[in-house]
């Protein structure tokens, strides 16, 4: 496909200062003007002021000036004006106000690491030593952004927007209320979920496998327990194992580790998951403030008073 990475994202919060030590002790490495960055994926994110929690704008990577025209063109079919300069394109999203740029870049080819060696069943991978998580002493820090989960009031013009505009895969779908969108070839780069307020839900952040996950979510809930939100699980729709955290300003943020690859798209087959089905395979169920956030109703006050 053209479109080939998420590049970044801006989030909006009321507090930035607090928000910005959170994603510090998360594992992202804090940069100028406040941005964040990955090991592999650099510049990821971009912590900014906003009355309200929300995501601010989605950087996409695309191969050619042509795709961006390509874009250009679809989103003028669907109504939708279009900013578009050297390598850059800038288009709204009309209601959740998410501002979309799409940007002609390299393609990033993430260092391969080594496998972990699991030991199982009639499989020895590991002979004469401990597990290598049980000697792991750094800070656990993610390899790139996975991708963020956008609440929409007009569910069908936010999932066409991505879809049918900026030329997202869908990859699966939860019922007619949540569209699991790609731009590479990571099961899902956008989530767009059926909500009373636009607001963003979560972001999810690539470690190296399951061990990474939960000594991540370890150490983020050593002093500060009320940061725990859900987990240690297992999705359903992309497969990946998760833990959620939740930062300062009322975001969720998720440590996740094998997620489903999308090489081919004729060979992969959408479903559509009904309920609980798609949400999780096994682990605990989901608390109510993660189907529905604690702050929403003050995030519908917020919405209407900006």
């Amino acid at each position: 496909m053209a479109l080939h990475r998420l590049s970044s994202i801006v989030m909006g919060v009321p507090n930035t200062a607090q928000t910005a030590t959170y994603y510090t002790d998360f594992g992202l490495a804090p940069e100028a003007d406040g941005w964040f960055g990955t090991r592999d994926g650099g510049r990821q994110l971009q912590i900014v002021y906003a009355p309200t929690r929300r995501l601010v704008e989605i950087t996409v990577g695309v191969d050619t000036p042509d795709d961006l025209s390509a874009t250009a063109a679809r989103l003028n079919r669907l109504g939708v004006p279009v900013q578009q300069e050297a390598g850059t394109l800038t288009a709204y999203e009309k209601t959740t106000g998410v501002r979309a740029v799409l940007r002609v870049e390299s393609r990033v080819t993430q260092p391969e690491s080594p496998p972990t060696p699991y030991n199982g069943p009639g499989r020895t991978e590991r002979v004469g030593s401990r597990a290598p998580a049980t000697l792991r002493t750094k800070p656990v820090r993610p390899r790139k952004l996975g991708h963020a989960v956008l609440g929409t009031t007009d569910f069908e013009a936010t999932t066409g927007f991505f879809r049918d505009g900026l030329g997202f895969k869908v990859s699966d779908l939860m019922g007619e209320v949540g569209a699991f969108l790609r731009c590479s070839t990571d099961h899902h780069n956008v989530l767009v979920l059926a909500a009373p307020v636009p607001f963003l839900h979560h972001t999810s952040w690539q470690v190296d496998d399951v061990d990474e996950v939960g000594r991540g979510a370890a150490a983020m809930l050593e002093d500060h327990p009320e940061r725990h939100v859900w987990g240690l699980g297992r999705h359903h729709a992309g497969s990946n194992f998760f833990w959620y955290l939740k930062d300062p300003a009322g975001n969720f943020s998720e440590y996740y580790s094998d997620l489903d690859c999308i090489v081919d798209d004729h060979l992969w087959k959408p479903e559509v998951f009904e309920g609980a089905k798609g949400l999780f395979n096994w682990g605990p169920p989901p608390p109510p403030s993660f189907i529905k956030p604690d702050d929403l109703a003050g995030l519908m006050t917020g919405s209407h008073s900006t």
